[in-house]
């Protein structure tokens, strides 16, 4: 791809702020790659697609703890190890990069700029799965061997570490609703919303709404971006769309069943309603990741060769 049109794409995705109407033509894709710790900003889908390797990923953007001089105090070398999310958030009209890992690290990134805007270390014992970014600035983190949910009042500060905390045992999904102004997180065996309370220095959660899982292994929570206010879930060998409005779970069928096992991010691209999956494939030294991007509905794969995979998601939005 020419150096222009890289610069030219970079500044669409990372840029640009983004309204509820905005649909730029093939949303790219952001990877979380354990074997090179970094987060990893692809091209659309149908790029990909048409990338056949093994020549240089189709990369517009990456980025990592380990070469952000301002996280040396978190000692990335050790909290950033494992990476497992990478989500998009607006927030005033800037794009901000939210990623976690399973050595403790918890982070917000200005894309435009590369500036840590808040992180911290919960510790490795605890084993951060998602993170979400809330209106007031503050910042949701759920740990899964710590069995909790965190609100931290990141809006005080780049290293603000005053939190409110609710046990969910298993917590490895966490999503800001900001239609009912809910914080949904995901447990092993529940699906629980919390109201927040107090003020953004001192904040509060409350348990408005807990319901049991069509089955245990709670691993994804995303929103549905076809049908604001539902959600994606992923179990231990299941996939599911949750509706609150009728409390109930729905079975998403795809058209290999085994794709719906162990599936450890799930999403739906604006517009096409193409979904995008990834799940272990048992083929390399890390037994939890892929090199593989799964779509469906039309149904592809794309091998990125050399990459362990944990999550995948379309960038875009604000949600």
């Amino acid at each position: 791809m020419p150096r222009t049109t890289v610069v030219g794409l970079c500044c669409l995705l990372l840029c640009a702020p983004a309204t509820a109407d905005a649909r730029p033509p093939g949303w790219a894709v952001a990877v979380v790659d354990q074997a090179s710790r970094r987060v990893l900003l692809l091209q659309s889908a149908e790029e990909l697609m048409a990338y056949q390797g093994p020549t240089r990923l189709p990369v517009v953007w990456e980025w990592s703890a380990d070469r952000a001089a301002d996280l040396a105090d978190l000692r990335p070398a050790r909290s950033w190890t494992d990476p497992d999310e990478a989500k998009s958030r607006i927030r005033e009209g800037r794009r901000y990069l939210l990623a976690t890992a399973s050595g403790g690290l918890a982070v917000v990134v200005d894309t435009a700029t590369g500036a840590t805007r808040w992180a911290t270390d919960v510790g490795g014992s605890a084993n951060p799965h998602s993170i979400e970014l809330l209106p007031d600035g503050n910042v949701a983190v759920v740990a899964s061997t710590g069995g909790w949910v965190r609100l931290y009042a990141a809006s005080q500060g780049p290293r603000a570490t005053t939190h409110a905390t609710h046990l969910l045992p298993g917590a490895h999904g966490v999503h800001w609703d900001r239609r009912t102004g809910l914080l949904w997180a995901l447990g092993d065996d529940r699906l629980i919303a919390l109201r927040i309370g107090g003020t953004p220095a001192a904040p509060t959660l409350t348990t408005v709404r807990s319901r049991r899982l069509p089955e245990p292994g709670g691993h994804d929570l995303a929103p549905v971006l076809a049908a604001p206010g539902r959600f994606w879930v992923s179990t231990a060998t299941g996939l599911w769309r949750y509706d609150p409005a009728a409390d109930r779970f729905a079975p998403v069928r795809l058209a290999d069943p085994a794709d719906e096992r162990d599936v450890k991010s799930i999403g739906d691209e604006p517009g096409t309603g193409r979904l995008l999956t990834v799940a272990p494939d048992h083929t390399g030294p890390c037994d939890w990741c892929a090199s593989v991007l799964t779509l469906h509905r039309p149904e592809g794969t794309r091998v990125l060769r050399g990459t362990q995979l944990y999550k995948a998601r379309w960038w875009g939005g604000g949600w």
